[in-house]
């Protein structure tokens, strides 16, 4: 039992340190050797569980998006609230994900266009179409002078949180703006954002 334990704490150690150094360092400046040193493990040790770093960033991005989904996923089936109360819950909460964890954007997409299925929003995606918040984009369709496809919402809600943290490393290496200055105009797009797509949703109704 002593051994089981202390393989499940060593590798819990490593994954803590892993997430703490990727969220610190980002995917490619990060080596497993540093890993090892925050976990006070030896490298042969990381690469016995994990196999790699690549490995252990799949696993532990893997596990960021389950969690992020599950907190997320209610405001899907949330009949109490507006269409626009949802996006500005679901926008708010991505934001300060992707803040916290920098890498995620990226991984996601990288995901998507690998076409991948393991994702929680595309496996559980046939529920999703069945939500309450699927139930009023798609209502759009019918309520509006103007008509459009109202998958265009989704596309542009993902599209606006997603594309600023994908070209993060762009703006502050040339000097567009300092991460803190970042930090603070993706505060402002959380407020932005809803403001933009009602304004959207708006024209049409």
């Amino acid at each position: 039992m002593e051994t089981v334990a202390a393989e499940v704490s060593a590798e819990e150690r490593i994954k803590k340190a892993a997430k703490l150094i990727f969220t610190k360092k980002g995917f490619l400046a990060t080596t497993v050797r540093d890993i090892a040193a925050e976990a006070d493990i030896n490298v042969a040790s990381v690469n016995y569980y994990f196999r790699s770093k690549e490995k252990l960033f799949e696993l532990i991005m893997a596990e960021t998006i389950e969690k992020t989904f599950a907190e997320v996923e209610p405001v899907f089936y949330n009949t109490s609230l507006s269409l626009l109360q949802k996006i500005e819950l679901m926008a708010d909460h991505f934001i300060n994900k992707a803040l916290n964890e920098p890498d995620l954007p990226l991984f996601l997409v990288r995901e998507v266009m690998a076409g991948s299925n393991s994702l929680p929003l595309i496996r559980n995606l046939p529920a999703i179409m069945e939500s309450d918040f699927a139930k009023q984009v798609m209502a759009l369709n019918t309520s509006g002078k103007i008509q459009y496809n109202a998958f265009h919402i989704i596309l542009n809600m993902g599209s606006m949180l997603i594309f600023p943290f994908l070209s993060l490393n762009q703006v502050t290496n040339f000097g567009n703006a300092t991460k803190e200055e970042f930090f603070e105009l993706m505060q402002e797009r959380k407020k932005l954002i809803p403001i933009w797509l009602g304004q959207m949703i708006g024209a049409s109704v």
